[in-house]
């Protein structure tokens, strides 16, 4: 990993730190440690990196605004991350959605031996969530390897150095997925309510 110094500390230093924070399983209703959104954002990463760490941080708000501008290939990485979010904040249906989306893909298979262990996970952090059934702390741990891992992906892939323009890692949706997006944002037919 880089030692890239922000004014809050290294990459190094702050990825330890959220490593400390409560494991992000189930919905959280906001930040874990709000104060670290500016230290996260500080760091001008990768956007997916960026993200990621926002979800440790389960500042969902946070890493949907940046999965949401890199949605489609071939930012895979940014797709499987919006997928773990949605299973985060407990839309089961949307997470299985964009899991099957990736499901092919390099950075899923090094989590999952193939789509359908994606989807048992899932499985298994929504009967937690909703019967309570299941080994919280061993779906916890699953929960928090399954985004080290995609952050060690994304380190491999992009670096964790500065970056200092993140558009250049968005990228344009088809017209049919801008369409549901702005149903689901202004539409009402989206999981959440703005």
């Amino acid at each position: 990993m880089s030692s890239i110094i922000s004014s809050f500390g290294t990459f190094d230093d702050l990825y330890a730190q959220l490593l400390t924070l409560r494991a992000p399983l189930l919905p959280p209703g906001k930040a874990t440690d709000p104060k670290l959104t500016d230290k996260i954002s500080s760091l001008y990463i990768h956007p997916t990196l960026e993200a990621a760490f926002h979800l440790l941080n389960c500042d969902l708000p946070s890493a949907h605004f940046l999965v949401r501008h890199m949605q489609a290939a071939p930012m895979f990485e940014a797709m499987y991350l919006h997928g773990i979010l949605h299973r985060i904040e407990g839309d089961y249906d949307n997470a299985r959605a964009w899991y099957g989306n990736v499901a092919d893909t390099e950075v899923f298979k090094k989590n999952w031996s193939g789509k359908e262990k994606g989807l048992e996970f899932i499985g298994k952090v929504e009967a937690f969530n909703k019967k309570r059934e299941g080994d919280k702390e061993a779906l916890e741990k699953e929960s928090v390897e399954e985004i080290k891992t995609v952050i060690d992906h994304c380190v491999e892939k992009f670096g964790s150095g500065q970056v200092q323009d993140a558009s250049v890692a968005w990228v344009q949706p088809e017209e049919a997925h801008k369409k549901m997006g702005q149903e689901m944002v202004s539409g009402g037919k989206g999981f959440r309510d703005f």
